[in-house]
């Protein structure tokens, strides 16, 4: 048996589903469909079973107040050992405003400001189906703006379809009470009305480009100018820069926080948007080293820089390095999908490994910067030799093109181990700071092996027959 604090619940939760469908209605001018709730009335076995229960509950419906588009179906139900009954069968709502009225509350509140605010759209800006379509999409955004907000939006989004602002910059825009900050957060709703009605895919605004952050880290390579620079993609491209190689990262702060690198300009990636840095002519002509976070977003992004830069090298993203910090991993809270076939060998083994421990990440900035940065030298010095490309890398980076060895990463690892002094103090070259020098490679002694035995990915192996 439904009561009929139920039967409201049910007509809110239906309300609440079709709040942009019926906004839209209204927009359209067209009537919204009626709501049916069945009431489920007792059997004879369970009126014999609680005859006070049942008869409480259709006194409940019978005292139910009349309302406007509300009506209740009653039937008379013969049973043998009772007699002729008369039950609540269902409640029948004629449409969008009778479910509100019968949902009560909050709900009837909600759908009498959105109702109202759908109306004078409609008288506004017309009742097409391109209108009804963003009160259908938009209709909780729209229910939540605060009356002032909501009136202003519809005046400027009336004020550009009449005065075009095509080549302005949102400084520009002449309506007032309206600057680049109140458009940069009613942009989007202002845009969606004004293309419903003239059809332009934007306001035609414009933009600011935006700006790729860069250091240089060799005072060489800056010839007497600023080391430290944030500038559009257009005018990097025109910096007459050639560096011997460029670490692109993805987070700002690490790029902060590189030390002075003879031949290397260190770049903020930006994320997705690291095609722009792909495309910088000087970047294109050197060799790269990319380090993202260690999830499966950082790895989608490094195809992305792999589509312009296929000999890009990536360091600190394996296997390695993800259970070496096992404490630091957090969980990515949306996953990259698909298929990255411009991942190494390496770094699909990667990215299996941390989908497989439940889609974990290790942020970039959670790595022990001492780690990080014997990590980052000993990929630079892996590449440094005459004629270095990334089909040639191996060590503590790799290419989509080339193989990844693990001498030079345990050798790093083994630095770390023997304590500060080994690591360069007093060197610079770890130290983090801007004006450090990095410490110069020391000789590695390559693993001794008998006769009959090679190198595969760094371990030792019997020759096959």
């Amino acid at each position: 048996m439904i009561t009929v604090g139920e039967a409201r619940a049910v007509a809110r939760k239906k309300l609440e589903a079709r709040l942009g469908e019926w906004a839209g209605l209204v927009t359209a001018g067209e009537p919204s469909p009626a709501v049916s709730i069945a009431l489920r009335p007792p059997s004879e076995r369970q009126m014999l079973a609680d005859e006070a229960a049942a008869e409480t509950w259709a006194r409940e419906w019978a005292a139910l107040q009349p309302a406007d588009g509300v009506e209740v179906d009653w039937e008379v139900r013969a049973w043998r050992s009772i007699g002729r009954q008369r039950v609540p069968v269902r409640v029948r709502l004629a449409d969008a405003d009778a479910t509100a009225s019968f949902a009560g509350g909050a709900a009837q509140a909600d759908w009498s400001r959105l109702r109202e605010r759908a109306e004078r759209i409609a008288t506004r800006f017309g009742a097409s189906e391109a209108v009804s379509s963003v009160v259908r999409r938009r209709a909780r955004d729209l229910l939540a703006l605060e009356e002032g907000r909501f009136a202003q939006v519809v005046d400027v989004a009336a004020w550009i379809i009449d005065h075009p602002v095509t080549g302005y910059r949102p400084r520009q825009v002449p309506v007032r009470g309206v600057d680049s900050k109140w458009l940069g957060r009613h942009r989007q709703r202002v845009a969606d009305l004004v293309t419903a009605v003239t059809g332009s895919a934007d306001l035609g605004l414009v933009e600011a480009d935006p700006l790729v952050r860069l250091r240089i880290l060799d005072d060489a390579l800056a010839v007497g100018g600023p080391t430290d620079i944030a500038a559009p993609a257009a005018q990097l491209a025109d910096l007459p820069l050639r560096p011997q190689g460029v670490f692109i990262m993805e987070n700002r702060e690490t790029v902060l926080a590189m030390p002075r690198w003879p031949g290397a300009v260190a770049i903020h990636g930006s994320g997705y948007a690291v095609s722009v840095v792909a495309a910088l002519p000087w970047v294109r002509s050197a060799r790269v080293l990319y380090w993202g976070d260690l999830d499966s977003n950082g790895f989608a992004i490094l195809g992305h820089l792999r589509a312009g830069l296929p000999d890009a090298v990536s360091v600190l993203m394996d296997s390695r390095t993800l259970y070496a910090h096992r404490d630091l991993w957090v969980a990515e809270s949306v996953p990259a999908r698909g298929e990255l076939p411009e991942l190494t060998y390496t770094e699909t083994a990667a990215l299996a490994a941390l989908r497989d421990e439940g889609d974990v990440r290790l942020e970039q900035e959670r790595v022990p910067w001492a780690y990080a940065l014997a990590e980052l030298r000993a990929a630079w010095g892996a590449g440094s030799s005459p004629g270095w490309s990334g089909r040639q890398q191996g060590g503590a980076g790799e290419s989509a093109r080339g193989g990844r060895g693990a001498a030079v990463g345990v050798e790093a690892v083994a630095r770390l181990d023997d304590g500060p002094d080994r690591l360069g103090a007093g060197q610079g070259g770890l130290q983090g700071e801007a004006g450090a020098e990095p410490v110069q490679p020391e000789p590695r002694e390559e693993p001794r092996r008998e006769a009959g035995e090679r190198f595969v990915g760094g371990l030792i192996a019997g020759d096959e027959e």
